[in-house]
């Protein structure tokens, strides 16, 4: 055969496919053009959830600790995964496999740990970190005259 034939009879099938993928996307989007329902009163275009009538923006702004607690949940939900991987396999893997996952359990106990000591996990409000030294200071002073005198 000719290198232009073999050329041809390689790249009609993806030509093929090319023309069946566009024509599947026209008549999908042609149909529910033609079938689908209108909507002209202000009724039906308003979005609907739940049967809740929608209220205020949709663009509300919600605190970085939401983000943060998503960050730390979805990170600590696929060491989980690995440690059921570890399970499964733990015969197999012996003393080894024991202590990498020692390691690995150790590792994401110290990650738990900064995250609770950053105060990641804390929603309660806090003062800044100069007013919370004041009031350390200040309740220290206000204690050691009493000890002093007994």
């Amino acid at each position: 055969m000719e290198p232009a034939v073999q050329h041809t009879v390689v790249i009609w099938p993806l030509i093929l496919f090319l023309v069946a993928a566009l024509g599947l996307v026209t008549v999908m989007l042609g149909l529910s053009y033609v079938l689908g329902g209108r909507h002209d009163n202000r009724l039906g275009n308003q979005p609907y959830e739940s049967g809740i009538k929608p209220t205020g923006s949709a663009r509300t702004k919600f605190s970085a600790k939401f983000y943060l607690v998503a960050i730390i949940f979805v990170l600590f939900d696929l060491e989980i995964v690995f440690i059921f991987s570890w399970a499964i396999s733990a015969r197999d893997l012996g003393w080894v496999g024991y202590e990498a996952f020692l390691t690995f359990l150790f590792d994401l106990t110290l990650g738990f740990a900064y995250a609770w000591k950053i105060g990641a996990l804390d929603w309660s409000p806090r003062a800044p970190r100069q007013l919370r030294l004041d009031a350390i200071e200040s309740n220290q002073q206000r204690n050691l005259p009493s000890e002093q005198t007994s």
